[in-house]
């Protein structure tokens, strides 16, 4: 099965020192990076959410897809070497495959925590506190559709779609 750092081969490999933020929660970069060494810290706030130091880790790609501004800060925690895509989205649409594999990652996420979600609905359903609304919270997961679909720009001239 190939990796996504299979997919890196001839991008340049970028290398960022011990405190360097490489995303910024709240502004958008239009960047994707894939992890190649070293390690990097996931801050929401001021709050550390996880240290990850898997190679073939990305970040960037919620605010990417989503067209929003990033969810998180990412910072290198000890000396880092990372490939960086300067413009995620045409990289996506270049690359379908990658675009599938952070589809099939951002789904695993979404079932990690939906599944966690209704472990707490089970524990705290009956109390009257801000645990009773992880019912509300599990229904606008499932719930939060979008009528709107936009094809690509060179899926709209095909005659096919």
């Amino acid at each position: 099965m190939a990796s996504i750092l299979d997919y890196c081969d001839g991008v340049a490999r970028t290398d960022f020192a011990p405190g360097t933020t490489l995303l910024a929660e709240g502004e958008s970069s239009g960047r994707l990076y894939v992890l190649s060494s070293g390690s990097v810290e996931v801050l929401r706030g001021e709050t550390r959410v996880a240290v990850i130091a898997d190679p073939g880790s990305v970040f960037g790609e919620m605010s990417v897809l989503l067209g929003l501004p990033h969810t998180a800060t990412v910072r290198a925690a000890s000396p880092v070497a990372a490939f960086v895509f300067e413009d995620a989205e045409a990289f996506l649409k270049s690359r379908p495959e990658i675009a599938f594999f952070l589809g099939r990652l951002l789904a695993q996420r979404l079932n990690a925590a939906t599944t966690y979600l209704v472990d707490l609905k089970r524990q705290f359903e009956g109390h009257g506190n801000h645990l009773g609304m992880v019912g509300e919270v599990l229904e606008s997961l499932i719930h939060q559709q979008h009528e709107e679909f936009t094809l690509g720009p060179e899926q709209a001239a095909d005659p096919r779609l």
